[in-house]
């Protein structure tokens, strides 16, 4: 998409309802922690600080994109922070992506209340919004693992006012013996009661940010020690019987640039 793309399909799309806002929130929110976790090394590469003012903008159909602000004043949609790309070279990686991710979720909100403004939502409609919108980890929590050091903590209450073996433990430690596994809705083990499958609905995805659902693949990268979905990294359960150290892409796109 070109420079003026996102005014256009501003345009285009209008979400009015409190859970069409929401929708277009959770997209957006999708496509930015999908630029700064799984798509991080393209992300790093567009933001050249030689080139001009630059802004990262999420879609509402779940892709990202580095672009040009538009250029009509005021734009049809509140703008991103300009010119992330001219401190990726002066700080540290990590401290730079965090910023952005500070950054996205300001605009994110600026997004959605944008539309409430404009469909004259009432004080309990943008509570409501603001509620639906606050029950989701933040793409900063994300993006720096806070949002699974929190949920992590939340768990590890919950087991031990449960009682917890420590058998039962292993299911959600991230240095267990497999490093990945595909969890069962209902598990062979008769110790994995319903406790165990809240915890395991704790468990936040380091790609989409999303909860943990019954049928679908995990996996747990060796080296930050993240948890994914497997279809957002692109690893299937036969592919991940024979990785025997399995390092998620930011993790794998950082130390190619370490080597270089």
């Amino acid at each position: 998409m070109e420079g003026g793309g996102v005014g256009v399909e501003g345009e285009e799309y209008n979400p009015r309802s409190v859970e069409d806002v929401f929708r277009d929130f959770k997209a957006r929110r999708a496509a930015l922690i999908k630029a700064l976790t799984t798509d991080v090394e393209e992300f790093y590469q567009q933001c050249d600080p030689e080139k001009e003012n630059l802004c990262l903008y999420g879609l509402p159909n779940e892709e990202w994109e580095v672009n040009l602000p538009a250029e009509e004043v005021p734009p049809e949609l509140p703008e991103p922070a300009l010119g992330i790309n001219f401190a990726r070279d002066g700080m540290q990686e990590k401290d730079w992506l965090s910023l952005v991710a500070v950054h996205s979720d300001s605009w994110l909100l600026s997004v959605a209340f944008y539309f409430g403004a404009r469909f004259g939502f009432d004080k309990s409609h943008r509570k409501r919004l603001f509620n639906m919108i606050n029950d989701l980890p933040t793409i900063y929590e994300v993006v720096t693992g806070a949002a699974k050091k929190q949920q992590r903590e939340k768990s590890s209450i919950s087991s031990h006012s449960g009682k917890k073996s420590k058998s039962n433990s292993k299911v959600r430690a991230p240095d267990y013996q497999e490093k990945l596994t595909k969890l069962q809705p209902k598990d062979e083990e008769e110790g994995l009661d319903e406790q165990d499958e809240e915890e395991h609905g704790d468990t936040l995805c380091g790609a989409c940010g999303e909860n943990y659902a019954a049928d679908e693949f995990w996996i747990c990268c060796d080296l930050c020690e993240k948890w994914f979905h497997g279809k957002c990294v692109k690893i299937t359960p036969a592919r991940a019987e024979h990785i025997k150290q399995y390092k998620c892409p930011a993790c794998s796109n950082k130390r190619a640039r370490v080597d270089i």
